[in-house]
């Protein structure tokens, strides 16, 4: 939707398009009351007929633009508070400080303005320029219906999304039905102006069942849902009988019951812009509460103005219909669907709910935020970006690319993912050694190329131990991002259900694991990305007793002609320590014979997709399994081995048998690196977690532990 040229002019925080309205309105006389503009002097409009999809395509493109402004002191504050802009590598942009409830409230101050103007669209101009390809989102707010509580997410989401908003004005009484009319033209209209690229519906309270039953009217369009406490749950929730009781409370008095309170406030100390997420020192607890408290009153008389009586009776009402509406017709929604879940909405039974949609939806998946209120978008600590791409629901076609839609993790989501590693890396200290060229061993990773194409191929440890100190040491000493590829299991929506964290598998998603396949290894190659490549797959990181340091391969080549297409550099490597680590107390083979666990081992391997199936042998035998586990912490030790060049053998590994040498030779490398590490492990004095301990006590934890000499 291009902005008017005096928008771009001016450069406003808003820019709004107004649209016609859907619906013939309603006004209000001086005293308050609302009547139908049918018994008004002045005949109503006739409500227009439902536009033929080049038609609503046309209506949409000619609709006319105005501006909203913000209040004028709104980047001088900025300045006040200290906040500066820092350079996001990934996305290109300069990323603002943290957003609050004060930011929300000033933004908001000129659409709560009563006026007769009906629902519209905008598009804030702090979202600033997008990627190419960007799909469209279109934003529905909850009750208060002001389209501002995406503020805290504005910059990042502009980056990959063409963002519209809705606003509905604090006296307008569109009907539901009405509004889904408005927004179900919206979403006709721009899915012909781009038929290959998904529609995001991202709502909130009431905008989740908005968003619902577009989805359940259109479930040709293909759609992306992201839903946050989605108000379907209204029958089961206390605001059943709380429009009775307003009807007996004189306003303004009706925002002082702690419903309305939490209903835009959510948690108070979590919407300060100074609260980023995470655990706070004694000192930012501090400031926290302050602000949160200084926010507190400003927030309350804003209450009053985007929520006056009247107002809030008729949106209560509408809550009631709209759940209704909607709950009679989950049936025919068939988009994909990410509910936001959390677990102190004082509102709605928001975790429930979010528990009975997935049970109905048959495209649906869950995140769950336990310590989050109502309002989960404008507290902090909640990256609408990162939950997008943790979950895979970031794509702009109709198929998911998951190299082509990769977008790389941010600065935060690398410190995330180091965070959630620090103490398997402590417990562990990783020994990394690396071979030159001319097959001298060294310490560090001095042998890894400086540039892909590069296919890195090895043991997969019990399960997969050794993935997050590989990963986090190639980041911190080299920066290389490794593209692993995954069993399928990490990417099914049923195996998601058999966590005990529906989001146990997002940071892979995030640090950019793709599933197995030729085609998404030719797509990695293709880009010269660094693959972390693992022939025996789940066999080796779900082994039995007595297999550790066994390779479990193919017999015949998969990954040789494929690497010499692209010239890739082949690095075979070793990893031990697991039997350091951790001790194989259950098996497969021994669960299995555990009553009762038929009922489970059916559950996950029936979710799970099989690789391999058609294989024989132990490499076809794919069963996932949780196994048991007991050990004091040993240590992890790597040993990448000399290079393999295959750039200018194309043509000489079009040959089977000269492929099926070369993939020999790397399995050899492999099982040579083991043994090298299991000899020279014997050697280390501070392999025990305790002698490393006392070590790091007496020289400091940033000191690198010794290992054995070379």
């Amino acid at each position: 939707m291009p902005p008017a040229a005096a928008a771009a002019a001016a450069a406003p925080a808003l820019r709004l398009s107004l649209s016609p309205p859907p619906h013939p309105h309603r006004r209000l006389r001086p005293g308050g009351a609302t009547v139908s503009a049918a018994t008004s002097a002045v005949p109503p409009p006739r409500r227009p007929r439902p536009p033929t999809p080049a038609a609503a395509a046309a209506a949409v493109g000619s609709e006319s633009s105005t501006v909203n402004r913000v209040h004028g002191g709104e980047r001088r504050r900025r300045r006040r508070r200290g906040a500066d802009l820092r350079r996001d590598d990934e996305e290109g942009g300069a990323e603002a400080a943290p957003l609050g409830v004060r930011d929300y409230i000033e933004r908001s101050r000129d659409l709560v303005r009563p006026d007769d103007a009906p629902p519209r669209w905008f598009s804030p101009l702090e979202c600033g320029a997008r990627m190419n390809g960007s799909p469209l989102l279109l934003f529905l707010p909850g009750i208060d219906g002001v389209g501002v509580g995406l503020i805290r997410h504005h910059e990042r989401l502009g980056k990959i999304f063409d963002i519209w908003c809705l606003h509905i004005p604090v006296m307008d009484r569109t009907p539901f039905e009405d509004l889904i009319e408005y927004v179900e033209r919206t979403v006709k209209s721009e899915k012909l102006k781009s038929p290959e690229k998904p529609i995001y519906l991202v709502g909130e309270s009431i905008g989740a069942c908005l968003a619902l039953a577009v989805a359940a009217r259109n479930p040709e369009i293909d759609l992306i849902l992201i839903l946050a406490n989605p108000a379907t749950s209204f029958p089961n929730s206390q605001l059943q009988s709380l429009s009775a009781f307003l009807d007996a409370v004189p306003e303004p008095l009706h925002v002082t019951i702690p419903y309305f309170f939490s209903l835009l406030g959510g948690n108070s100390m979590r919407m300060t812009s100074s609260y980023v997420g995470g655990d706070l020192s004694l000192e930012e607890a501090i400031r926290t509460f302050s602000e949160s408290l200084n926010d507190a009153l400003p927030f309350l008389s804003f209450l009053v103005e985007v929520l006056p009586k009247e107002s809030l009776l008729w949106k209560l009402r509408m809550l009631r219909l709209a759940s209704s509406f909607v709950n009679s017709r989950l049936h025919a929604v068939k988009a994909e669907t990410l509910i936001l879940a959390s677990g102190r909405d004082e509102l709605l039974p928001s975790r429930e709910e979010a528990e009975r949609l997935s049970g109905t939806l048959p495209n649906c998946r869950i995140r769950h935020f336990k310590d989050n209120g109502h309002t989960i978008f404008l507290e902090g600590g909640i990256d609408l970006v990162t939950i997008i791409k943790g979950a895979g629901y970031y794509r702009r076609s109709r198929q998911i690319n998951y190299v082509s839609d990769y977008l790389l993790p941010t600065p935060n989501e690398l410190q995330k993912v180091i965070e959630d590693y620090r103490l398997i890396n402590f417990a562990s200290s990783p020994v990394m050694l690396s071979t030159l060229e001319d097959g001298k061993i060294v310490k560090g990773l001095e042998g890894i190329p400086n540039k892909g194409p590069t296919i890195l191929v090895g043991y997969h440890m019990l399960l997969g131990l050794e993935l997050g100190p590989l990963a986090t040491t190639f980041l911190n000493e080299r920066g290389i991002l490794l593209r692993g590829i995954a069993h399928p299991f990490m990417f099914n929506r049923t195996s998601e259900k058999l966590m005990p964290d529906s989001a146990s598998f997002d940071r892979y998603r995030i640090m950019g694991a793709v599933p197995v396949s030729a085609t998404n290894l030719y797509r990695l190659l293709s880009q010269k990305c660094f693959v972390l490549l693992y022939p025996g797959g789940a066999r080796e990181a779900l082994h039995r007793k007595g297999e550790q340091y066994k390779l479990f391969w193919p017999k015949q080549s998969e990954f040789v002609r494929m690497a010499s297409s692209f010239g890739a550099t082949i690095i075979p490597f070793g990893v031990i320590g697991e039997d350091d680590i951790c001790e194989l107390l259950l098996d497969y083979d021994d669960l299995v014979k555990v009553p009762f666990y038929d009922i489970l081992d059916k559950r996950i391997n029936e979710a799970a997709v099989r690789v391999r199936a058609d294989f024989n042998g132990e490499v076809g035998n794919q069963d996932l399994y949780a196994p048991g586990c007991c050990r004091d912490p040993g240590r992890f030790y790597f040993l990448f081995g000399k290079p393999i060049e295959t750039r200018g053998r194309k043509q000489e590994l079009r040959d089977k048998a000269k492929a099926q040498e070369l993939y020999m030779d790397v399995k050899c490398e492999v099982e040579r690196c083991l043994a090298y590490l299991q000899e020279k492990r014997e050697k280390d004095p501070y392999r025990n977690i305790f002698p490393r301990t006392l070590f790091q006590l007496i020289n400091g934890f940033n000191v690198e532990v010794p290992t054995f000499d070379l």
